[in-house]
């Protein structure tokens, strides 16, 4: 079990929100606040080749532009002891937890998903730029629409072939990977591939279950690499099937383009006789109405005094503050986590009398050059 660290990069830790074959991931904050999902990379999936392919997908990540669909690239160090990538945090539950909590999407949503996704993934490919692990774990149904997360870690899962069955920790991945990828075929990918992972999301948002399943690693594996194996489309509504099928054929010149897939997607929702904008309102609304994803992201009482201590240099431990107790300062009201949970409101550390908090010197400052001004 790993211990969680208490800074990655610049960021202060709050909280782990998940663990993968990538590594683990937290909720962290920046200097000045900002929440930020923030990936710890394994030290197994490590080498200079991978170093300097992370360094090179974190900056094309850092440029992509033209849609809201993806979560930003925000800052990534690929030559520490343990690479990392900051991304924007998107508050929400995953596309995996809210099928698995409540019950597949109807046919209309699921294409407004596909749709939505689609536009997402063209302006990324548009940015020369792949996904290559798109599942419902990669997709957070936030408060404006879905996104996609973990851009920039495509480096790592074409460390290596053999990487993808270490301790069976991704049988999530293998289940939604395209058969050129089972095949190790990983040098000559193209956006096909994400179009078959796309199927495979939409697949499971649809009907919650994957194209292959198995109950070992290897089963799973042997079935999407094998062109004989036809995907399990059982329980696939009629007006989906056309499209889903296509996008999860074996030969990647079979599989539609994202552009057909947005138009195909569009006319399912016409079919119903709701415009996009609609069907985005309603996937919303039933994917968020428990609040999780609307919900403020604050600092707990310890993270926050953690980044007051490294933004002023106070090295004093939290004994040594509480020792000096005048002013107590509230952590603020009680918000609301994505657990459903509630923190506790406790008191951030007092502020010595010794020391004059910065706020303080701002505003004497500004009066005295408001009182040198007298035209003011």
């Amino acid at each position: 079990m790993s211990t969680m660290p208490a800074r990655i990069g610049r960021y202060t830790v709050e909280r782990e929100l998940g663990s993968g074959g990538m590594g683990d991931v937290y909720l962290a904050f920046s200097p000045a606040g900002d929440p930020v999902a923030v990936k710890l990379i394994r030290r197994d999936r490590l080498d200079p080749v991978t170093r300097r392919r992370f360094e090179r997908e974190a900056e094309i990540a850092r440029t992509i532009v033209g849609t809201n669909r993806v979560a930003r690239f925000l800052d990534a160090d690929p030559f520490t002891d343990r690479p990392w990538l900051a991304m924007e945090y998107v508050p929400g539950r995953t596309l995996y937890a809210h099928v698995e909590a409540q019950s597949p999407l109807l046919p209309t949503l699921t294409a407004s998903l596909g749709a939505l996704l689609a536009e997402g993934l063209a302006a990324v490919h548009g940015g020369n730029l792949m996904h290559r692990d798109l599942k419902p774990q990669n997709v957070i149904m936030g408060a404006h629409g879905p996104m996609l997360i973990d851009f920039g870690l495509g480096a790592f899962l074409d460390a290596g072939h053999d990487s993808l069955s270490r301790g069976g920790i991704v049988i999530g991945t293998v289940r939604c990977i395209s058969p050129e990828q089972a095949n190790g075929d990983t040098s000559q990918l193209t956006t096909a591939s994400d179009v078959y992972g796309l199927g495979a999301v939409l697949l499971f948002a649809c009907t919650g279950h994957y194209p292959y399943e198995g109950a070992t690693w290897g089963a799973i594996h042997a079935q999407v690499a094998s062109p004989d194996r036809q995907p399990d489309l059982d329980g696939l509504p009629a007006e989906l099937h056309p499209l889903i099928s296509s996008m999860l054929a074996y030969d990647p010149a079979a599989r539609p383009t994202l552009d057909e897939v947005a138009i195909q997607c569009t006319r399912v929702m016409a079919e119903a006789f709701l415009s996009p904008a609609m069907a985005r309102h309603a996937l919303v609304d039933l994917t968020t109405r428990d609040g999780m994803a609307a919900a403020h992201v604050v600092p707990s009482a310890s993270v926050a005094r953690r980044l007051y201590q490294a933004v002023v240099g106070d090295s004093r431990t939290d004994e040594e503050q509480v020792s000096n107790e005048t002013e107590p300062v509230s952590a603020g009201p009680e918000v609301a986590t994505e657990a459903g949970k509630s923190r506790d409101d406790v008191p951030l550390a007092p502020i010595s009398r010794t020391r004059t908090p910065a706020s303080r010197k701002v505003a004497e400052n500004l009066r005295q050059r408001y009182a040198m001004q007298s035209g003011l």
